[in-house]
């Protein structure tokens, strides 16, 4: 698979982890990707609301993008 930061391959790895947060109600969209390498996404549904969305984000969402593309800076939740 191509390594490139894009939007077509951050999505396909974000494929692989909304089944997780399927399974509690949750789901992640792809907002953006700013010239510094910041990955904006929105958590929806029930990782939204949940209080720990924070740890959703970083140990999980923000960790597998991360290991599949290391020139990202780090991962943030849009509203």
């Amino acid at each position: 698979m191509d390594k490139t930061l894009t939007p077509e391959n951050l999505e396909k790895t974000i494929d692989g982890i909304r089944p997780y947060l399927r399974q509690d109600g949750g789901d992640v969209e792809l907002v953006s990707i700013t010239a510094d390498n910041i990955v904006n996404v929105r958590l929806l549904g029930a990782c939204n609301t949940c209080p720990l969305s924070l740890m959703t984000l970083r140990a999980g969402i923000e960790r597998v993008l991360m290991n599949e593309y290391p020139e990202i800076v780090r991962v943030e939740n849009i509203m």
